[in-house]
């Protein structure tokens, strides 16, 4: 376009009001352009025609989906930040040459720190951090995560999970800060942590990004997705809308009393109803009624999953979706069935084009909230701080305040913590001791984590022979022989157990048992020599009564991510055991889910349990 035309369009005057610029923009936009709009795709299928030729509006890379393919297979190797910068650039370079020069948003799931690349600072996963109970920490790894997530180039995460766990054995436990909503609303200022905190007397439920240090954030999943019977991932609900509207509903008020960009449906159903096409609850509750002005978006395939055989039905499940108030839809990859059918859907009025206008309304509002019109393409002067030492001593305070003491000693008057650094022998051992992987969990490099030096960071293994003094031998063996532990010189053992990483109905369990044969682990050390435990989990595990009695310590570590110093720092004692239990700690999985309110509560230890461990003098 030529200056003359330029000056006449006032979508492209960065001081014209942000309402203006929308309105403006809309009036410009054809069909096919308000359907691009409405559509995110995985970067697999984003070529330079696709976007520029139907003016996409989002792409989003799956778990472990990167620069050079997707982690794992043959062709992948290990992207940087920069690497990903480059690769979000020429997306955002072709979106651009598209007839209107829509900016692209790039969204990815950035849940505990930036988690999907290399080299990135790895948080505490949320369970660990609803037991810190500071909401002040929480906010600053939003600010962390922020920070490493633009240097990549990315304006967009899937972040935060604002699910109230009502059951272990759901697969997505540890993405719930806890089972209580009160805690899940605490850490809710990892919203403005990740966007900026709004001026006083920002307009309620519009949304906030305050610059390019900042990301668009994402509340999670809408609504009910931690309360599901017997834990089951996507399942059903039940409960009636004042306990919907009490327990789970309560922490997306404060989200959107943040200035919460977006909100993600849940794959979930409430009282048998899908939430992706559950108008009452996306536009007469969360629009209408808690005056949400962002966009909705759905998860992905959510819409494929309304119809039986899973997929099928394609364009009744778009009417029903998009009606019901979703306003860009995850397709990945289907986008030219997608916009076939949404566009016969708005020709033939059965999705009505106030209903589309609505929707790109609420997008573009966030792409102009967001500055990326003025600055669409990446900030390369951030890329030095990804994963450094600042961000990694905030990880390792994060780790420290989640520890959760739940044993100190067999006799209470004699503690068995802290442990001495300068020990004459220790032995290490379990599946969990020198695993950064299993450390980290699941959504980290890929969809579901791994096993390994999958990044860069500090086992706990690392982490001790850092802290003990230097005359401390230390033994590690995973699974130890009986010709170790016959060994009759240890001071003490240091067993880490626990959970192997998951995500999502992958991560379902129904027994809830320390894999790797961790009890047997334990026991065997524990017979032998005074022992330490530590849990590293997503949710709390069956811990036998003979084995709590035959052990000396325990501790809840959940999954701590890159900085296994923090451990260290706790144990042997240079910070004090803060961490609470953000979850009941159930006797046998026959017990959940449990009600901490309830007269029968039971638990081996109760929701906000932990012990201290001061030093003496």
């Amino acid at each position: 376009m030529g200056s003359a035309e330029d000056a006449r369009c006032v979508y492209k005057d960065p001081n014209a009001a942000i309402e203006d610029r929308v309105n403006d923009l809309l009036s410009r936009m054809t069909l096919q352009e308000k359907v691009g709009q409405m559509t995110q795709i995985e970067r697999r299928v984003a070529t330079p025609s696709v976007l520029s030729g139907l003016s996409i509006g989002s792409i989003l890379s799956a778990g472990g989906s990167g620069p050079f393919g997707v982690i794992g297979s043959e062709s992948s190797k290990q992207a940087l930040s920069s690497d990903w910068a480059d690769m979000v650039d020429g997306f955002q370079k072709a979106a651009l040459e598209s007839r209107l020069g829509i900016p692209l948003i790039y969204g990815i799931d950035a849940v505990h720190g930036n988690n999907s690349i290399y080299g990135a600072t790895i948080f505490p996963h949320n369970i660990g951090l609803g037991a810190t109970r500071d909401a002040e920490l929480v906010r600053r790894t939003g600010v962390a995560t922020a920070l490493e997530v633009r240097a990549s180039g990315i304006p967009y995460t899937f972040a935060p999970c604002v699910a109230v766990l009502k059951d272990p054995r759901w697969g997505r436990s540890y993405e719930s800060y806890s089972e209580d909503t009160d805690i899940v609303r605490k850490m809710t200022p990892i919203v403005a942590g990740l966007q900026g905190q709004p001026p006083q007397g920002h307009p309620k439920g519009y949304p906030f990004v305050a610059g390019r240090n900042n990301v668009i954030a994402c509340a999670k999943h809408f609504v009910g997705d931690g309360g599901t019977e017997r834990g089951v991932n996507e399942g059903n609900t039940i409960t009636s809308y004042e306990d919907l509207e009490r327990i789970h509903m309560a922490p997306y008020l404060d989200c959107i009393s943040q200035g919460v960009c977006t909100v993600m449906a849940s794959y979930s159903s409430w009282n048998g109803r899908r939430l992706h096409s559950d108008y009452f609850l996306l536009t007469e509750v969360l629009k209408d009624k808690l005056g949400f002005k962002g966009f909705v978006i759905s998860d992905w395939e959510g819409l494929d999953r309304l119809s039986q055989p899973h997929g099928s039905n394609y364009r009744q499940s778009i009417s029903l979706a998009v009606n019901a108030g979703i306003d860009m839809i995850m397709v990945p990859f289907r986008h030219e069935q997608f916009a076939e059918d949404l566009t016969a859907l708005a020709e033939s009025g059965e999705v009505p084009m106030s209903r589309i206008d609505d929707a790109v309304q609420r997008i573009l509002r966030v792409k102009f909230v967001s500055g990326l019109f003025e600055h669409p393409f990446s900030d390369r002067s951030l890329l030095q701080i990804v994963g450094c030492k600042s961000h990694r001593e905030l990880a390792r305070e994060a780790v420290r305040k989640s520890l959760v003491l739940l044993k100190n000693g067999k006799d209470p008057m004699k503690p068995f913590l802290p442990l001495d650094k300068n020990a004459k022998k220790i032995l290490v051992a379990g599946s969990h001791a020198d695993d950064l992987g299993y450390q980290c969990g699941g959504w980290t490099a890929t969809w579901h984590g791994g096993s390994g030096r999958i990044t860069i960071g500090t086992t706990i293994l690392d982490a001790i022979k850092e802290a003990v003094g230097g005359n401390t031998e230390v033994i590690y063996e995973q699974n130890p022989s009986p010709s170790t532990l016959a060994s009759h010189d240890y001071t003490f053992a240091i067993v880490a157990v626990g959970e192997g990483p998951y995500a999502e109905t992958l991560g379902d369990n129904a027994e809830l048992a320390i894999p790797f044969n961790g009890t047997d682990v334990i026991k065997s050390v524990a017979e032998r020599i005074p022992t330490l435990v530590l849990v590293v989990s997503g949710r709390p595990l069956v811990i036998e009564p003979h084995i709590l009695e035959k052990i000396d310590a325990l501790v809840a570590a959940w999954l701590p991510g890159s900085e296994g110093t923090g451990i260290t720092d706790v144990v042997f004692g240079d910070y004090d055991f803060e961490g609470q239990l953000p979850i009941s700690w159930f006797r046998t999985v026959e017990q959940v889910p449990m009600d901490h309110k309830a007269n029968s509560y039971d638990p081996l230890f109760p929701l906000g349990f932990g012990l201290k461990c001061k030093k003496e003098g």
